[in-house]
């Protein structure tokens, strides 16, 4: 079978990924700009600044007196180069080997997958038209060479196809950069005047390399299929998933369990392979009238324990419906981390982060996820601020927490409003009223003085005192504000065991 393959060329992908996101860019001219020597240059424009003169390499300054209205954005290459990854796994579906071209291309071995679209043609036809649905603009073309499809994508007509064995007639009209040349090798030939391939295509590859080099020749062996050009292609992460086929269809609970644990040990065993571990889960069951049901589960830390993980899906396993029965089962984790690395001990304890991580989904998995919480200490005054919430186990306080002051147990996350009665200016308070509720004071302790940062002048200083009223309920309350500086306010801040 001869090989044949397509080019893909996206010479607008930065700019049209910048578009889907912000569609209104669509109709105004937009460039992407980088400094480059000491200068801002454009690296990208659209079809709007294009129509208007401004090209890649042209002085973003020298755009801008040209078209004032010129809209100018950074350049992000790695996110760009990670989109043209994703968009060459994405062309998996079209055919088995997709290779990145840099910057801006695709690469596909089409060969023997174009009369399942009925031809070259209908092939090319429907490649283009998905990519301009998904927002990007696209030159394609197809030849017998990887070399040959790339100057036809870049130099030819749009859309062109090469008749198998033609290499040599469609590059006779292309310019020398069609060849992928190097900028150096391209203006010694401007400077002998050859503009055309065909000009010097014929001539003897003695001459050429004497004055060329063998970049040349290496070219024209590529793009006429005489000199071997390897393709790197994509290898799209394999996703963890595992599968259980039945032979007859499971109707009880039981059954469920045992198709649980065989797909956790599958999945388990690869994930502790590759040194990772589960964060969250998903089983799906497929009925035999087409039904699909399904249950999720999540984990603080990532973990290929089969035994936790399990427990965790049994609790939710009475939720699932069999009716007529499952035939198929799937079980996916969406989302994997690297799993934390056991720590070698003299002998064991109890207690340790894994224990109290699994202890943590179980509790999770009985009464929700969204109500525990971790926070760890920061370096602020006001307290409301000197605590950050995290959802890892694993990560280290950049502080200590501070122990040398008594707080509270329960913390409110913004201060709350009260009134109070106090009986002279830098009394505590005999009683306070909150959310419609009479507390009268028994003790009090206090005032401790917090401000904030010398940095920070968004508020005034708080005067904290601990107070316990005649039921023996304790809080925390401050005043903000000093009297004779305008009215103060009052707040309750927290809640003593």
């Amino acid at each position: 079978m001869p090989k044949r393959y397509m080019c893909i060329w996206l010479p607008l992908l930065a700019t049209d990924s910048i578009e889907k996101i912000r569609p209104e860019l669509r109709s105004r001219p937009l460039v992407l700009s980088a400094p480059q020597n000491g200068r801002t240059v454009v690296t990208a424009a659209n079809r709007r600044a294009r129509a208007e003169g401004i090209v890649p390499g042209k002085v973003l300054a020298d755009a801008k007196t040209i078209l004032p209205e010129l809209e100018a954005l950074p350049d992000d290459p790695p996110s760009t180069a990670k989109l043209l990854e994703s968009l060459a796994e994405w062309c998996l579906r079209f055919s088995p080997v997709a290779a990145v071209d840099v910057p801006d291309g695709i690469i596909l071995d089409i060969s023997g997958c174009a009369h399942l679209w009925g031809g070259e043609r209908p092939y090319l036809d429907h490649i283009v038209g998905r990519f301009a649905k998904g927002g990007y603009g696209a030159r394609v073309a197809i030849a017998d060479t990887v070399g040959a499809a790339w100057a036809l994508a870049h130099f030819g007509t749009q859309d062109a196809i090469a008749e198998s064995g033609q290499e040599s007639l469609v590059l006779e009209d292309l310019p020398p950069a069609a060849l992928r040349l190097d900028p150096a090798v391209l203006a010694r030939m401007e400077k002998l005047g050859f503009r055309r391939i065909g000009q010097f295509i014929q001539m003897p590859k003695s001459m050429l390399r004497r004055r060329f080099g063998d970049a040349l020749l290496l070219r024209l062996g590529q793009a006429h299929g005489t000199e071997p050009e390897a393709l790197e292609p994509v290898v799209p992460e394999l996703p963890y998933q595992e599968r259980l086929p039945c032979l007859e269809p499971i109707r009880t609970a039981t059954g469920i369990e045992i198709a649980l644990q065989t797909l956790l040990e599958n999945l388990c065993s690869r994930l502790s392979k590759e040194g990772r571990g589960m964060r969250s889960g998903i089983l799906k069951g497929y009925r035999v009238d087409g039904n699909i049901q399904q249950i999720h589960i999540g984990t603080s830390r990532a973990s290929h324990n089969p035994e936790h993980l399990f427990g965790l899906f049994a609790l939710k396993i009475p939720t699932i419906e069999p009716a007529l029965g499952i035939e198929l089962f799937v079980l996916e984790a969406p989302l994997v981390e690297e799993a934390p690395k056991p720590q070698e001990v003299l002998w064991e304890t109890k207690g340790g982060r894994t224990q109290v991580a699994e202890l943590l989904d179980t509790i999770a998995g009985k009464v929700g996820m969204d109500v525990i919480h971790r926070y760890l200490p920061q370096q602020h005054h006001w307290p409301e601020r000197s605590i950050r919430a995290t959802a890892s186990l694993d990560e280290v306080p950049d502080t200590e927490w501070p122990v040398d002051k008594l707080r509270p147990l329960h913390l409110l996350s913004l201060p709350e409003p009260i009134s109070v009665m106090v009986v002279l200016p830098d009394y505590p308070p005999m009683l306070f009223t909150h959310k419609g509720r009479t507390y009268k004071l028994a003790k009090a302790e206090g005032p401790e003085r917090i401000e904030q940062e010398w940095w920070i002048t968004d508020g005034r200083p708080r005067d904290y005192y601990r107070v316990e009223d005649e039921k023996g309920g304790r809080y925390w309350l401050f005043r903000s504000g000093h009297y004779g500086e305008g009215e103060p306010e009052w707040f309750l801040h927290g809640f003593f065991a």
